[in-house]
């Protein structure tokens, strides 16, 4: 056994295989989701049963009221967009990583664990400041000057194994592990199913991933027109 390790899962493509990464390393997961407030209650469903099937020690869900400051598409009154666009997009959650990160840290310290695990990417993705190397590296260093097992001496690691890996490699990593993508949910507006709408700019980065993997995707499709 390596360790205990918090792992933040989102319920996502992404964070389910950093959880089986971080299992396969040996480490003693304890899968951490957050309800911030998003659109919908499916993926917080799909972090339970991911968690389960990988096989996390325990699962934990800590609530963060950011709906009540708005600011994104997904904790807000905005359309989530359905076509691609310049720039940082709405969907853009202010200090979402920041704020989990930050909760992951704490319950680290609590179960006497040093390692936290999170599923940032920064080859297919939407561009989001808070998944970028420089922002995992800076919170590493904040990390040892915020907490008393720092300020003893006892570091921290943050690890973003997919950081610099694009959505066809993490996805042929996860097949390797063991990963079924078919219980986990991306989509921005899922339904109360969990079915994905297929337009958001996660739903095509997710199916462009598994087309470029030439892996089948198992995503389940709310049915239009």
């Amino acid at each position: 056994m390596t360790g205990r390790a918090v792992v933040l899962l989102s319920g996502g493509l992404d964070s389910a295989t950093v959880l089986a990464e971080a299992v396969r390393a040996g480490y003693e997961c304890h899968s951490l989701a957050v309800d911030y407030g998003q659109r919908h209650r499916s993926e917080l469903a799909a972090a339970a049963r991911v968690s389960a099937e990988l096989g996390a020690v325990s699962h934990r869900v800590v609530s963060v009221d950011l709906r009540s400051i708005g600011g994104s598409a997904l904790t807000d009154d905005l359309a989530v967009p359905e076509t691609p666009a310049p720039g940082i997009p709405v969907t853009y959650v202010p200090a979402r990583n920041t704020l989990m990160l930050a909760l992951a840290l704490g319950y680290a310290e609590v179960i006497e664990g040093r390692d936290l695990f999170v599923g940032v990417n920064a080859v297919d993705y939407s561009g989001y400041p808070d998944c970028r190397p420089q922002f995992i590296s800076a919170f590493e260093e904040l990390a040892q000057v915020a907490t008393r097992a720092g300020a003893e001496g006892r570091r921290f690691h943050v690890h973003a194994p997919l950081i610099d890996l694009s959505k066809a490699e993490i996805i042929r990593r996860g097949v390797i592990l063991g990963v079924d993508y078919s219980i986990t949910v991306s989509c921005y507006q899922a339904d109360d199913r969990g079915l994905a709408c297929g337009r958001c700019d996660s739903c095509r980065l997710r199916r462009a991933g598994f087309e470029a993997a030439g892996v089948s995707d198992p995503t389940r499709y709310a049915r239009t027109g």
